[in-house]
């Protein structure tokens, strides 16, 4: 990790507190924040010290903890075209020791190029209001290193999975569906593979942009409810085709987004090895240790 010594958290959601349960022993400190006062409490009985920040309210501590921190990580769901972090502490981190930090974006902000493959070459084109405020917050990440002297990593994630977030937690509690539209394919990343890349962005591999972060295999999502039934030995559920499904807007919106995403830049530049290249690997790991 280098010169990195302590460590803070903006959002310490499902991807980033599952960073710190594995990592948080690579730094000095680490603190950070959450929206509630109940997710403080469960938090701190993992031993993840968290101080509230909602986007409204936040705690006085944190003003000091920024003037120590020597890495940022910023998981924190955008509101109203602008970045809670930057509107509320944008100062004070660009007066802080920090050097490097990481921003945790999404895929989303591609939108659909038909199942082609995309990369970080490739012009964002997002359809929904959602990708088009994570794009806006990106850029304004990204500009702010410039103008501050920090290094900011962009990571976007792709679907992200792994323990209590996971399609045999669906097909166990009998709420999965198998939704069929031909040529579509979703991409996925194993929530220990999202520690990996954060690790190695904040460990100073690439000098800086955006790294996309999803495993080998966009696959149907078909495909993955049978091969998590088939490891539970369990009839998956009737495919249902996709215009008669019965979805949520938000979930109607993410099959209007159809594209193949590069993990090259990830491998090459953050040098990682993936622990489960695809769905296969990462279901039988979370069927073998009963997650």
């Amino acid at each position: 990790m280098g010169a990195v010594l302590n460590l803070f958290v903006f959002g310490m959601g499902y991807s980033a507190s599952h960073y710190l349960r594995h990592h948080a022993g690579l730094f000095a400190k680490v603190a950070g924040t959450a929206r509630t006062p109940e997710k403080i409490e469960e938090l701190g009985r993992a031993g993840l010290p968290a101080l509230l920040f909602d986007g409204d309210s936040a705690d006085s501590r944190i003003l000091p903890m920024l003037s120590e921190a020597d890495a940022l990580l910023v998981s924190v769901q955008p509101t109203a075209g602008a970045d809670p972090v930057l509107n509320r502490f944008g100062e004070r981190i660009a007066a802080s020791p920090a050097q490097r930090i990481v921003y945790l974006s999404t895929i989303g902000v591609y939108g659909d190029h038909g199942g082609a493959w995309v990369d970080e070459a490739t012009r964002p084109e997002p359809a929904s209001k959602r990708g088009r405020l994570r794009l806006e917050v990106e850029d304004q990440w990204l500009s702010f290193g410039a103008g501050a002297g920090k290094q900011v990593v962009v990571l976007r994630l792709a679907g992200i999975y792994g323990p209590g977030r996971n399609v045999l937690d669906d097909l166990r509690a009998g709420t999965a569906k198998r939704i069929g539209k031909p040529g579509q394919v979703f991409n996925r990343i194993h929530v220990d593979d999202i520690g990996q890349a954060i690790a190695a962005a904040l460990a100073s591999r690439v000098s800086g942009g955006v790294v996309n972060i999803t495993d080998d295999e966009p696959a149907p999502a078909p495909d993955v409810v049978a091969f998590g039934a088939q490891l539970l030995g369990v009839e998956p559920p009737p495919m249902l085709p996709f215009e008669e499904a019965d979805l949520s807007p938000m979930a109607r919106s993410f099959y209007g987004a159809n594209r193949r995403v590069s993990n090259a830049r990830m491998k090459g530049s953050l040098g990682i090895e993936l622990c489960f290249p695809t769905y296969r690997e990462g279901l039988r790991d979370l069927m073998n240790n009963k997650q």
